[in-house]
């Protein structure tokens, strides 16, 4: 499985809420730029969040956005060398 574009969209449209907690949304208003309209509304379709311009992460979305923080995590942090 390769990274798509737009799989990456997606991913930094999860982390556009600012926690995995169902009582934080978001709001993608029109004039927001396109590949984040389209990716919101990807997640819509999948799934992960309630409304097609966003709204709440379903429980589906939580659990996405939370993996999607955790390797956004491991992956900026520096490491030890071995």
């Amino acid at each position: 499985m390769r990274l798509t574009p737009d799989l990456i969209e997606e991913l930094e449209a999860l982390t556009l809420y600012q926690s995995a907690d169902s009582q934080t949304g978001i709001k993608v208003h029109k004039n927001a730029k396109p590949s984040v309209i389209d990716a919101v509304h990807r997640l819509h379709e999948k799934g992960l969040v309630t409304h097609i311009d966003g709204g709440y992460l379903t429980q589906l979305g939580q659990d996405a956005a939370e993996h999607a923080r955790a390797l956004l995590s491991v992956l900026t942090s520096p490491c030890a060398r071995l």
